[in-house]
């Protein structure tokens, strides 16, 4: 299958995998009574599958990282541990749904920034018009999506 079609099946799935783990881990959070332990059981379980993984398909590395990487590389793992511990923790209390409503509203305002800057490394690929018309319309659903608690 090419490309085209293999990568954003992909992050379809990935992208269904976001509420549903936000689910789950609120879940766990709320049974555990502790939203920091639920993240914590569920880096250890990613953890063990991500180490079985990188041993099956590449094999332990040999002779460490390199040298050369620099230290902002690694931020994202803080990243990804604020948002896991924000979204088991928010989730319970506010919904799944406006949780990750204001996850899509958060990522849709950093690929605008991202991308037409090509911060980090990525792509530049300018916010014309076009663009801003279909990200104006994005954050409007997401508003229109939320379920305001009053």
């Amino acid at each position: 299958m090419p490309n085209s079609i293999i990568y954003p099946l992909l992050m379809l799935i990935a992208g269904i995998g976001i509420p549903v783990m936000a689910a789950l881990n609120s879940g766990l959070g709320v049974k555990l009574g502790s939203s920091a332990l639920a993240t914590t059981v569920l880096f250890f379980i990613g953890l063990i599958i991500s180490a079985m993984y990188l041993i099956k398909t590449e094999g332990l590395p040999i002779g460490g990282f390199p040298k050369d990487i620099s230290w902002h590389l690694y931020l994202g793992g803080i990243l990804v541990v604020f948002y896991i511990l924000s979204v088991t923790w928010v989730s319970p209390k506010y919904g799944i749904g406006n949780t990750i409503s204001f996850v899509l509203l958060g990522q849709l305002i950093a690929i605008a920034v991202i991308d037409h800057f090509g911060l980090l490394g990525a792509q530049q690929n300018n916010l014309d018009i076009k663009r801003l018309c279909g990200l104006v319309m994005m954050i409007t659903g997401v508003f229109l999506v939320i379920k305001r608690n009053a």
